[in-house]
């Protein structure tokens, strides 16, 4: 039993990342008197604009765009109930490749050592009891999203304060069964978007290797709505096209890769704060 209110802290790369990946688990230990903690890398500015306009066409203004998705990034936290947002505000670097990724103050140029410094002072101040995160090729091989993972377990590593580390995954029984669910609401969804392009590394685990399946269907409905308040992400739409009930049936179990416990909690677990409380 901790001797303090337990602490969970996610660290997402972009404004939309906490609703996909993990508000189910937001929304749930909120609910249950957990103080969460989200940690936003960049600004977002990367995503769409106006109408679908990407970076570099007409009628994209990267500020504007950050402006906008860090409302939406509010107005997201308020649905999951997160008790505290801060946004370390670096620039999105884009997908890997573009051009964004080499500029001035771009999340994927930063010195790992310097973000993980000010990760490690958030840590140090909210005292973590669980750390989510990604794996090393940021679930799907986004830039922010493995620079998020390094300078978290360089944070991690730094402070030795959290009793628990974990990297969000998805299961590949999950995985293949959400691509069927797309195609039947009309998305153009391949098959190798799952299996992840060549030489690239398989999107999520097999279900033996995934050490923790946290149940959220009772918060289906905060998860979707928290997504839908990121409506200028055209991406989101393939989600959101489900409607609530399907999609809390395809994404209402989160699942995790521990990477880290000092619990000595027995595996498979379906609670991140097992041998906590």
């Amino acid at each position: 039993m901790a001797d303090h209110p337990l602490t969970l802290m996610t660290v997402h790369a972009h404004p939309d990342d906490e609703a996909s990946s993990s508000g189910g688990v937001l929304a749930r230990y909120a609910a249950e008197g957990i103080t969460t903690v989200l940690v936003t890398c960049t600004d977002g500015r990367c995503g769409d604009g106006p109408g679908g306009v990407k970076p570099g066409e007409p009628g994209h203004d990267p500020a504007a765009v950050a402006a906008l998705r860090r409302a939406e990034l509010e107005a997201s936290c308020a649905k999951l109930k997160v008790t505290h947002l801060e946004l370390l505000d670096y620039a999105d670097s884009g997908m890997m490749g573009w051009h964004t990724n080499d500029a001035p103050g771009a999340f994927w140029g930063a010195p790992v050592a310097e973000a993980a410094d000010r990760l490690a002072g958030l840590i140090r101040r909210y005292a973590p009891d669980v750390v989510v995160t990604y794996d090393e090729n940021g679930f799907y091989g986004h830039p922010d999203h493995i620079q998020a993972h390094r300078i978290t377990m360089e944070a991690v590593a730094r402070t030795g304060i959290p009793a628990k580390v974990y990297w969000s995954t998805e299961p590949h029984s999950g995985m293949a069964a959400f691509g069927d669910a797309l195609r039947e609401s009309g998305v153009d969804w391949e098959e190798d978007r799952i299996a992840g392009d060549a030489g690239a590394p398989r999107i999520g685990l097999p279900d033996e290797e995934i050490s923790t399946w946290v149940d959220t269907r009772g918060f289906g409905v905060q998860k979707f709505d928290a997504l839908a308040a990121h409506a200028s992400q055209g991406e989101n739409a393939m989600f959101l096209r489900m409607g609530r009930e399907r999609f809390t049936e395809l994404m209402g179990v989160e699942t995790f890769l521990r990477v880290y416990d000092r619990t000595g909690a027995p595996l498979p677990e379906d609670d991140l704060f097992a041998g906590l409380r």
